[in-house]
């Protein structure tokens, strides 16, 4: 019986620890990978101008595009066609602009893929083929070398009297179609130190990131120098071996914190509230002023055998309606964000008028977050 007694002890204090563990486990969602880039290890931007061909009469027009012009007969010239002072009225083929994004580490004779812009009043790039173009980084450099078909989402039709476009069919894209010529080294192994760049910039974040690479690592490594930068002295046996130390770094996961925000697109009226938006105790009201003006012409004839004239009178109806029926509503002070959104929601608004009433929240003193507009 005691022995039994016993181990019914062991295993109640093992669940309770357990149940201790999770509430912490799930509160901590996030990866530090998913949260913070290592300095150093990024993508670069390339860029390059070209020529697609093969356009079925949608490419450009020489008139209005001479830069096409002139890269069609630079072009034709390397390849030992000269047509200097001649005439060209060819519609296809259009100048395009280049861009990919080399990512890092990337090896020499590995593909990327582009994409492919019009410079031009190309209608069209469907069914082009994008002619040999150099990709330069912001150095000037030559990395990559791009060519290859371009595929587009949209297209364009039209007939004599009507046209409908869909998409953007002067974007496409080549997958896989650059070459890359030339790396960019960066020696991850021969690193001191390793500084986490925190995506979202904020202390409290980067010190319980610190604390996590700490409590891993079983001793100070990791050292919170701003708010959007953990430095990490690598121990001992970690040096030399820098892809395993940032593998297991990037698996620790860490509670993210970020300030109250509301975040507002006045142009399409979207509002985004972060989970900790609070409110002092304030009452709202909103009225809607909507003014009417409607146009009913009448046609007046003159009377018969009178040699007058048949004119059109103009009558204007106006009304106006202000909602004078809309009440204060109370908002009560320190509401979660599903009772802020359910008391603004009974107000019976729309998301335009939404953004001036929490603009106006703001500027009382009675919202305790920031509002940033786009």
């Amino acid at each position: 019986m005691v022995r039994i007694a016993t181990r019914l002890l062991c295993l109640a204090a093992a669940l309770a620890a357990n149940l201790s563990v999770v509430p912490a486990a799930q509160a901590a969602s996030s990866r530090i990978k998913d949260i913070a880039s290592i300095e150093g290890v990024r993508q670069n931007q390339l860029v390059g101008y070209g020529i697609v061909v093969g356009l079925n009469g949608t490419g450009d027009t020489l008139n209005n595009s001479p830069f096409t012009k002139q890269s069609g007969t630079a072009m034709l010239e390397r390849l030992g066609v000269n047509i200097r002072g001649a005439n060209m009225r060819t519609a296809n083929m259009a100048a395009v602009i280049v861009t990919a994004n080399l990512p890092p580490f990337s090896a020499q004779g590995t593909r990327i893929d582009i994409t492919v812009s019009s410079l031009g009043d190309a209608k069209s790039l469907q069914g082009g083929t994008l002619l040999a173009t150099p990709l330069l980084g912001a150095d000037g450099e030559v990395y990559a070398v791009a060519q290859g078909s371009v595929a587009i989402s949209g297209f364009s039709a039209e007939g004599d009297a009507a046209k409908i476009t869909r998409g953007v069919p002067t974007v496409g894209r080549v997958a896989g179609g650059a070459l890359i010529e030339r790396e960019i080294e960066y020696a991850l192994k021969a690193q001191k130190t390793i500084r986490l760049a925190l995506r979202n910039p904020d202390f409290t974040t980067a010190r319980r990131m610190a604390a996590a690479i700490n409590d891993f690592m079983g001793a100070d490594t990791a050292e919170p120098v701003d708010p959007s930068t953990v430095t990490i002295q690598p121990p001992p046996n970690y040096r030399g071996n820098m892809v395993q130390l940032i593998t297991e770094i990037e698996q620790l996961r860490v509670d993210p914190d970020q300030g109250a925000r509301v975040v507002i697109d006045e142009r399409s009226g979207i509002i985004v509230m972060g989970k900790d938006v609070r409110v002092s105790t304030v009452a709202v009201a909103q009225g809607n002023l909507t003014v009417t003006v409607t146009e009913q012409p009448a046609v007046s004839q003159p009377a018969p055998l009178s040699q007058g004239q048949t004119v059109v009178v103009p009558r204007t109806g106006v009304s106006v309606t202000t909602g004078e029926g809309n009440k204060l509503a109370l908002v009560k002070e320190g509401v979660t964000l599903r009772e802020l959104v359910d008391g603004l929601n009974a107000l019976g608004i729309g998301p335009r008028d939404l953004i001036a009433i929490l603009q106006a929240i703001k500027a009382s003193g009675a919202l305790q977050a920031d509002i940033e507009v786009m």
